[in-house]
């Protein structure tokens, strides 16, 4: 994985981690949230997203140069497979709150859209 990618992984994952712990530390006091629950749901995500980039890394890339994408597609395909399932397991299995759960789940976009205004505020663009 490129340097550039790591640092900007590496940051998107920060700035996750920072809006969880301030979800977590304003809206849980307060019982407006489930703690659990948004701490899970970011969790799911950050494990997600950091298995997508090495996967991508160290798996696809490597596979494509030597013309296996195909391969690269089936075990990306079965990484969603297992977190679908592994999801399910949480919502159906255990009593997850689903409004929580998602307030964690989306912080990661929110972490990824402010990477890349910070990026492109860098860079002057």
């Amino acid at each position: 994985m490129e340097i550039g990618a790591k640092k900007t992984i590496l940051c998107i994952e920060l700035w996750h981690g920072l809006m969880l712990m301030t979800l977590l530390s304003v809206l849980g006091p307060r019982q407006i949230i489930e703690p659990l629950s948004l701490l899970l749901g970011g969790a799911f995500t950050a494990s997600n997203f950091f298995l997508l980039s090495v996967g991508v890394a160290w798996v696809i890339r490597p596979m494509a140069v030597r013309g296996q994408v195909k391969w690269g597609i089936a075990l990306l395909v079965l990484k969603v497979i297992l977190f679908l399932g592994f999801l399910l397991v949480l919502f159906f299995r255990f009593n997850i709150d689903a409004i929580s759960f998602s307030l964690g789940f989306s912080t990661l976009f929110l972490a990824i859209l402010l990477e890349v205004v910070r990026m492109s505020t860098a860079l002057g663009t």
